[in-house]
């Protein structure tokens, strides 16, 4: 079964401004779905807010104006914790064509508060969230995580353990010399996961370069460095094949993604705990993280 997803890639209003990226991410809604999507993608943060006090909450409308328009829509924001203390967490929301209360995840890596703090953007005190929860949709199960996230391949499987077969991972702005290898991992992802991975990302001018993908196990649907709205016709019927078959002989002449990798084949749960292991003895120190933001 094919469904379509609305790539979102703005010019963004800046921190100060960001409160007009509403209307701007309203009427994206209404353009997606005049062209058939199912779903709508936006960065992270967008439509903000980026910085505490938060000063709006851009849900409702979001919410209502996917319901309208019968689509989901997944978008970022934060939610506060303590106005004076300036922590929030972290948002990446989907909301739901039928109206029903939006999705949520919190962004759960790296550990905080340095990431959001002392630069040009984002400008709060960042606390981690420890979930890793995944909706049902018409269309598939669906994961939710975030921008850098995608450097901790733990997040993805997570979603992807619990069955998520299409992974919204929007990030927040231009990647200067991170760009090649954040848009190898994007592909990562879903190699390893046998998923399909969603990113874009905040463009606050024509000058910068973007990085909107769509990529499948087995190949890199679509992709764009500029600012615009893209569709992209998908179909989960590979990944499912992907994930319920196994690697044979021969397999490499018609898959170009390892079959199975979450199923029992590969899979070891009994050597997890091996994976990361907790030890008794006292851990190293290690420098504590800067005080600057992350961008």
């Amino acid at each position: 079964m094919t469904f379509r997803i609305a790539v979102v890639q703005p010019i963004s209003n800046r921190p100060g401004e960001d409160e007009r990226n509403v209307v701007d991410a309203v009427h994206a809604i209404e353009r997606a779905a005049g062209e058939g999507a199912d779903f709508v993608c936006f960065p992270e943060t967008y439509p903000g807010p980026w910085r505490m006090p938060a000063s709006y909450d851009p849900t409702a409308a979001l919410a209502e104006a996917a319901a309208k328009h019968g689509l989901h829509a997944v978008f970022g924001t934060i939610e506060a914790i303590d106005a004076k203390a300036a922590t929030a967490y972290n948002l990446i929301v989907m909301a739901y064509p039928d109206g029903r209360a939006p999705a949520r995840y919190r962004r759960t890596h790296p550990n905080g508060p340095w990431i959001y703090t002392g630069g040009r953007s984002w400008e709060f005190q960042y606390v981690a969230g420890d979930e890793f929860p995944v909706f049902d949709t018409a269309h598939g199960k669906v994961g939710l995580a975030m921008c850098s996230e995608v450097y901790m391949p733990e997040v993805t499987r997570a979603l992807a353990l619990r069955g998520a077969e299409l992974i919204f991972m929007p990030a927040g702005v231009d990647k200067n010399r991170l760009w090649a290898t954040w848009r190898t991992l994007i592909w990562a992802r879903a190699i390893e996961n046998l998923a399909i991975v969603v990113t874009t990302q905040n463009l606050f001018d024509h000058g910068q370069r973007g990085l909107a993908m769509v990529a499948s196990p087995e190949e890199i649907l679509f992709e764009s460095t500029a600012a615009g709205m893209s569709t992209v016709d998908v179909s989960l019927d590979r990944v499912r094949y992907l994930r319920s078959s196994r690697d044979e002989v021969g397999s490499s002449a018609i898959c170009a993604a390892k079959q199975g990798v979450l199923g029992p084949q590969w899979q070891r749960p009994e050597l997890y705990d091996a994976f990361h292991p907790r030890p008794s003895y006292p851990q190293p120190s290690y420098p504590q993280p800067r005080r600057e933001a992350a961008e």
